[in-house]
């Protein structure tokens, strides 16, 4: 049995990526992407369909700006439309994260993002909707999950923000755990760390046992990882997205895989409650989350960017027909 195989017995697997192709290849539970993915595939001549029929989609809005923001999210519906019919459980779909800070704006796209998918035949309770762990994007996950519609919350770094989004009742959390450990690589003296000891990988550790102890549905999906050791070390975490390089070398492993993580342990921590000053302060007081939540938006955004300058060069020569 390869190691893909022994980590699905417990973790449901989910394919971090915007390559249908390679989605169809590892055979997933779920798929996850994000901009930076859907930019990178939109680049790709085998899904040139996709992205020319959000092009011809958007054409119809006059106004250049909302135009272009209507083909951004018809891009990432018809990514996960394809996707969809390939995993047969739920596929996450972000909000452009230039909104991060605009709770009522990211509620309003996610509501768009929904009523795309209707159109093209995906019911809501297949589409988990990306938010940044801001306070203002868990504060818009409260309001959508209250609607019916499921919330991603990703670029998660911090204790605070997984409190944050269990107290607001959110169906998923994303903890990075490659970006965790890169920083710490970065600015501390330990170059490298065993599974055991990596810091991301604690810090999922940590929440994934608060959120058992304390009863919380919010479910729990590691994401960003560096290597095989820090999936194979968060095994039995209920969920993990996973590249396809290092779904790869899971599939091609046959290494024992035993379960690591498991709601039976007992653990002893008191259970928080926090106000937004209360969020704030504790971000605040976390170096490392405060700077990488800052510059995965900031990253995100860059992406985002790029990919409309792309749809902008396809919106003038469709227009010059």
């Amino acid at each position: 049995m390869s190691q893909l195989e022994s980590l699905s017995k417990f973790t449901v697997v989910v394919s971090d990526t915007g390559d249908i192709d390679a989605i169809k290849q590892y055979q997933p539970t779920d798929a996850t992407t994000n901009p930076s993915l859907l930019y990178k595939a939109a680049e790709m001549k085998q899904y040139a369909d996709l992205v020319n029929d959000a092009i011809q989609y958007a054409l119809k809005e006059q106004d250049e700006k909302k135009r272009i923001d209507l083909a951004m999210d018809k891009i990432a519906v018809n990514f996960g439309t394809a996707i969809s019919k390939i995993v047969p459980g739920v596929v996450s779909t972000e909000v452009d994260a230039r909104l991060s800070f605009d709770r009522d704006a990211m509620v309003e796209r996610a509501r768009g993002l929904i009523a795309m998918y209707k159109e093209n035949g995906v019911a809501k309770d297949r589409i988990l909707i990306k938010l940044s762990s801001t306070w203002e994007g868990i504060k818009a996950a409260e309001i959508l999950e209250k609607e019916g519609i499921h919330c991603n919350l990703t670029l998660l770094f911090s204790f605070a923000q997984a409190v944050a989004c269990a107290e607001a009742e959110v169906t998923l959390i994303s903890p990075f755990v490659g970006r965790i450990m890169d920083w710490f690589v970065k600015n501390g003296e330990k170059k490298s760390f065993e599974p055991v000891e990596d810091p991301g990988v604690k810090s999922v550790t940590n929440i994934y046992n608060y959120y058992k102890q304390h009863g919380y549905k919010t479910i729990v999906m590691g994401a960003s990882f560096r290597n095989k050791g820090q999936i194979t070390q968060l095994a039995g975490c209920d969920k993990l997205t996973i590249s396809p390089q290092l779904l790869e070398e899971l599939k091609n492993s046959t290494e024992p895989l035993p379960r690591i993580l498991d709601p039976k342990t007992s653990h002893d921590s008191p259970k928080l409650h926090l106000e937004e000053q209360d969020f704030r302060w504790m971000l605040n007081e976390d170096q490392m989350a405060t700077e990488k939540l800052a510059e995965g938006i900031r990253l995100f955004a860059a992406d985002a960017i790029k990919l409309e300058k792309v749809l902008t060069a396809k919106f003038e020569a469709a227009l010059a027909k």
